[in-house]
């Protein structure tokens, strides 16, 4: 019997096949995902915690009467990220329009890593970075945002990012690069308009 103490060492093939065995243990891959994928919804939507809640909800409800459906051969956190996706796209067409900005704070450690991996210059203010990276991340087309979101915030591969938004991976590296380079870009009109205001 799976309990809360000794859930965390299993891999998800095996939380998946007790699930499959005993529906009382579904809780647990819900345990493991529901904090990631609520960041996750909230990073590529940019709609309330509220409305990300429900979202997630309905996730982990198909995710529960799809699980038969699960190849254990593929990775499982590939797969409940693309249902994830899919879910928010189904959640925009129902809306018919783009919900409001929300902020979300991120860690030091997070924006040093994204600096560094976008090479730029080393007096870019980290908290300025920190404050305004979802506004200027909001400021690109929807294909370079969420290939930057899976690489940078959710730390997702190629191949997995291939696996969740079913790209070929040529395509997911193509997406990443020209992001970067619109990320740049973007934040370097920003800081130009802030200095300009400041004056």
């Amino acid at each position: 019997m799976v309990t809360l103490d000794n859930y965390s060492p299993k891999n998800d093939a095996e939380l998946v096949r007790l699930a499959l065995q005993n529906q009382d243990n579904f809780l647990y891959l819900i345990k493991r995902y529901e904090n990631k994928l609520l960041r996750y919804i909230q990073r590529i939507s940019n709609i309330s915690l509220e409305d990300a809640k429900d979202i997630l909800q309905e996730v982990f409800i198909k995710v529960y009467y799809k699980l038969n459906d699960f190849d254990p051969d593929l990775k499982f956190s590939s797969w409940i990220y693309r249902i994830t996706h899919n879910q928010v796209i189904s959640h925009y067409r129902k809306l018919q329009a783009r919900p409001k900005t929300v902020f979300l704070d991120t860690e030091n450690n997070l924006i040093e890593n994204i600096k560094v991996e976008l090479k730029m210059e080393s007096d870019i203010d980290l908290a300025y970075l920190q404050k305004n990276i979802f506004k200027i991340l909001n400021q690109l087309p929807e294909k370079y945002k969420e290939v930057l979101v899976l690489k940078f915030f959710e730390e997702k591969s190629y191949q997995e990012i291939s696996d969740i938004l079913k790209i070929p991976m040529g395509t997911v590296a193509t997406l990443i690069n020209k992001g970067k380079k619109f990320f740049k870009e973007n934040l370097a009109k920003q800081e130009i308009n802030l200095k300009q205001y400041v004056r």
